[in-house]
């Protein structure tokens, strides 16, 4: 894999496509895959698995080159990745053009240290990532989702996110991302003080009553 203004993933075309092969593949380094999209046949590829699992993450929102012998170097970005008991096994490349929008999913960057954490409460986060579609160029890293000034109870939402021009998100405006909650045992002896509290208040009614 090299690195210049794009990144560059070396591919062999693959003609075995048996368990044991796969399995042989996967034991000597290599990780097999397939690259699609495009309107054009799928290629069934080999890669090399440490230099293809530095792009799992960029990979998906950055497009790459995958060169394979005999159609040259492909725009691509990592589509899906597939695990079997904990371990990657598979890899869809999907081709793309350059000049028309694709939909992918962006990881969420949660930046700063929400205020009310330092108060007591316990940041949440519900979501990780979330789709997006424009053009390969425009697509960004992540998408920046900052904390900083949730104070506990407060909830951060997908309208509260920074999205760069040309990209639209696919998911609700209301949508929480992430909450400042009370921790379940402060919540719970606040609950019992407010309770006791008003066990003596009906007890001095009573007793007033009387």
């Amino acid at each position: 894999m090299s690195k210049g203004n794009t990144v560059q993933l070396k591919a062999n075309v693959r003609d075995e496509f048996t368990r044991a092969s796969r399995r042989e593949l996967r034991e000597n380094g290599g990780l097999p895959g397939v690259v699609y999209g495009a309107g054009e046949e799928s290629i069934p590829v080999a890669v090399d698995f440490k230099d293809t699992a530095k792009l799992f993450h960029t990979g998906r929102s950055e497009v790459f080159q995958l060169d394979i012998p005999g159609s040259g170097k492909v725009p691509v970005l990592i589509k899906d990745i597939q695990k079997r008991r904990g371990n990657v096994s598979h890899v869809d490349f999907l081709r793309i053009s350059m000049n028309k929008p694709v939909r992918v999913s962006i990881p969420v960057d949660y930046q700063g240290t929400a205020a009310g954490t330092k108060t007591g409460g316990i940041l949440q986060t519900q979501v990780t990532e979330i789709e997006v579609e424009g053009l390969p160029g425009d697509l960004p890293t992540t998408l920046e989702a900052d904390v900083s000034a949730l104070e506990i109870g407060d909830k951060l939402t997908v309208a509260d996110l920074k999205v760069p021009e040309g990209i639209t998100l696919h998911a609700s405006e209301e949508e929480i991302l992430a909450t400042v909650i009370v921790p379940r045992a402060v919540e719970a002896a606040e609950t019992e003080d407010e309770a006791d509290a008003e066990e003596a208040n009906a007890e001095e009614t009573t007793t007033e009553e009387s």
